[in-house]
């Protein structure tokens, strides 16, 4: 559980992520914005992985609660992945620093528990997606003629391309809104096409 603190200096680092990227994520800009000196933060946090761990540690959290009330809802396939769509585009919207996290690895490759962070959520959200995928081919609400391991590549796939493009032309439009129609595309690519 974490201290009131640690809460604080997580949140001041999501702003400093919106802010100023990656790059402006640093133990001397997170005192100065606090108001604490640098050896207080150490006093939380060794070091900025481990701030940036605990930052993965959030979303995993918050993404696997929903996942898990997605899974368990009685509603066809289509509908379950629209849902998890749609909550990955308002936590996106409300938080537009995780996109910065959660989308780069690139950054974590030398940072091997940062990237084994990365890979766990990316392991998870595909196996939870083949769930509801292979349900809703069984259901006969998922086209059939395409292997599920390829459809969870482009859930997910547009899902990403989407959100970093959102992020990299600085937010110009409405997650939410567009985000709605692309999910309505999405779901015509996997409606069952003459019967398969």
């Amino acid at each position: 559980m974490k201290t009131d603190r640690q809460k604080e200096i997580i949140n001041v680092s999501l702003e400093l992520l919106t802010d100023y990227g990656i790059q402006g994520l640093t133990i001397k800009n997170l005192s100065k914005k606090i108001g604490i000196s640098e050896p207080a933060i150490y006093r939380h946090f060794d070091n900025k992985v481990e701030i940036l761990s605990a930052l993965l540690d959030f979303f995993r959290q918050n993404n696997e609660c929903f996942f898990e009330k997605e899974v368990e809802e009685s509603i066809p396939a289509p509908d379950k992945i629209e849902n998890i769509l749609m909550n990955h585009f308002r936590v996106f919207t409300e938080n537009p620093s995780l996109v910065t996290v959660i989308f780069a690895e690139e950054l974590f490759r030398n940072e091997a528990a940062l990237s084994d962070k990365v890979i766990s959520i990316m392991e998870y959200n595909s196996s939870v997606i083949k769930t509801i995928l292979d349900e809703g081919q069984a259901a006969g609400t998922i086209r059939k003629d395409i292997p599920s391991e390829h459809l969870i590549l482009i859930v997910l796939g547009t899902l990403r391309l989407f959100v970093k493009k959102w992020q990299l032309t600085g937010a110009p439009f409405s997650l939410m809104d567009e985000g709605s129609k692309l999910t309505a595309s999405l779901r015509r690519l996997l409606k069952p096409v003459n019967g398969s």
